[in-house]
Parts: structure tokens; sequence; C-alpha cells
């Protein structure tokens, strides 16, 4: 009976490539035992191992020189959000400076790219295209109101409590001259059409929605993070409304479920229904409906 020498404890439980083995003395012979599968070029993977997408994107990104995350994998790993139909994890996007070959890799969706200083960062280890340069590429794919969705979600101002930042991903400024900078990539016109459409205050994808439902439905631009009382800094504050109509709007999404959170929007909701105002509470099910429920409910006010 053959005995197989155990892998370094750092590579028996995710993807390696051949050059990590190598740095830590595993022969070459070592890597054909049946206990380790190969992942391509270049790749293997302890067999009994499902490695999630961030260890599939850290792997192909060490296996391939010059190539880093971006489009909807890029989106993926930093939290961008992404529509119902993408962002799968079935492949990984990986591009290329348009002056190298196109990833050609079983798992890959390849791009080559025009790529500038400063559009490629570390994340977690892993060379990752920069939030603003993944929602320029993505804006080829995505309808228009999702470009406006994640560029809101870029331009709005952090919560430092929850997020440990201060300062947004990007500011319109900023964006201008990402698209000017790139006038001939795919989707750049959709991309500067939705700027102008694009406003700090939305917290949510879902919330930038009712705002354009609104919006196309003729109702005034609503003000968004709206507080009851504009001079107190710890006012209750709610998504968006009118305040020349006293009309507040609160959309309730995944994270409204929590008591602590239940405990926070109750004490929310009773302040602006006891100052007058008219309230509206939306979640998922107007959301599906387009909006169209509450913002006839608007209108009758």
């Amino acid at each position: 009976m053959v005995r197989i020498s155990p892998l370094p404890e750092v590579l028996g439980a995710r993807p390696f490539t051949v050059y990590e083995s190598r740095a830590l003395g595993v022969p070459r012979k070592r890597l054909r035992a049946k206990d380790i599968k190969d992942g391509g070029r270049l790749i293997y993977l302890p067999r009994e191992t499902d490695p999630d997408l961030i260890e599939r994107a850290r792997v192909l990104t060490a296996a391939t020189p010059g190539a880093w995350v971006s489009h909807e994998t890029a989106a993926v790993l930093t939290g961008l959000g992404l529509p119902p139909w993408m962002g799968n994890g079935e492949t990984v996007h990986l591009s290329k400076p348009h002056e190298l070959p196109r990833v050609r890799r079983a798992g890959v969706t390849g791009h080559r790219v025009r790529v500038l200083p400063g559009e490629v960062m570390d994340h977690q280890g892993i060379p990752v295209a920069v939030r603003p340069r993944t929602w320029l590429d993505l804006a080829k794919s995505l309808p228009l109101p999702y470009v406006i969705a994640m560029g809101d979600q870029l331009i709005r101002q952090p919560r430092p409590a929850l997020e440990m930042r201060t300062e947004p991903y990007a500011h319109s400024s900023g964006l201008r001259l990402l698209i000017r900078q790139h006038p001939n990539l795919q989707g750049v016109e959709k991309a500067r059409l939705a700027l102008d459409e694009m406003r700090v205050g939305a917290d949510s994808f879902p919330e930038t929605f009712l705002r354009l439902a609104m919006r196309d439905a003729g109702l005034p631009e609503p003000e968004l993070q709206l507080p009851l009382n504009p001079e107190d800094p710890w006012s209750p504050t709610a998504d968006l409304g009118y305040r020349r109509f006293r009309i507040a709007i609160q959309y309730d999404g995944r994270h409204h479920l929590s008591r602590e959170q239940q405990s926070r929007d109750n004490r929310r909701d009773e302040a602006f229904l006891s100052a007058g105002w008219s309230y509206f509470k939306v979640n998922a099910d107007d959301l599906a409906e387009g909006f169209a429920g509450v913002i006839s409910r608007i209108r009758s006010v």
C-alpha cells in the first residue's frame, strides 16, 4: 500500500497553483495522487473541496498573470449588487489589458479592455476592478434602472458605524471623468444617461427603483433621507418623501426583520405619525408590482 504524504496545511482545503505547491516543496508526483484533481492549466485542488467564488477568483488570478477580476464577479466580490439573473457564480469574469490575449479557460469569461492606473485594486489579496470601473464595465449589459441604482450605491454617503468607512466609493465628478476617459467602451452612453439620473441618498436598489417609479408616474422629485426635524441631528429619518406635503415613505428591506431594527423602525414610524405626516411603508411586494399601489395611495393624499 502506497502511503500518500499529506499536503501542507495551507493547501489542504482550497485550490492552489503549481507555483504555490513548488514554493512549499510539494513534489510534482504528489500532484498526481488520487486525492488531488486537476483544476485546469496550472491549478490543482483537493478532490473533496468545493471552492467558493472568492477562492476560485483568487487561484484563477494567481494562475493568470496580468489578469484581474472584473464585471459581474467584481460586483459580487465588492458588494455592489446585481439583478437576480446575474452573478450566479458559474463563471469568473477576468479582464486583461487589450494588448494581451483574452483569458481562455474553462469556468472563465475573458475580457480585453483598456485600463488606466488606479482602476484595479487589491481586494482580500485578489486583483479586482475598482467599483466605479465595475459600474462602467457593466453598463452595457445592465438595464438603465440598474445602472442608475448601482451608481446611487457608489455615490451615497455611508454610515460609518455600520460600514467602517466615511467616504463614498465615488463622486459624480469622478464618474463623469471616468466616462470621458473611456469614450469607446460599450455601454458608456448608457452610463452617461444614468449619471444624470443618479442621486445621493438611496441606501438600496429598491429605494432607487421607488424614486424612479415615482418620477415616471409624474410625481415631483422626492427628497431623500428626509429628517422629521432638519435641525435635530438625531431626528428620525424617512428614506424619501415630500416635506412640503408632509409625506414620508420608508422601504423596509430584509434587514428590517431583526428585532432590534424593528424597534427602531417603530419609534421612527410613531414619530412621523405623531407629527401628523402621511406615512407609507413599502416592501418587496410593492416592488414586485412596480410600486403602482403605493404611488396611487400617495396621489390620493
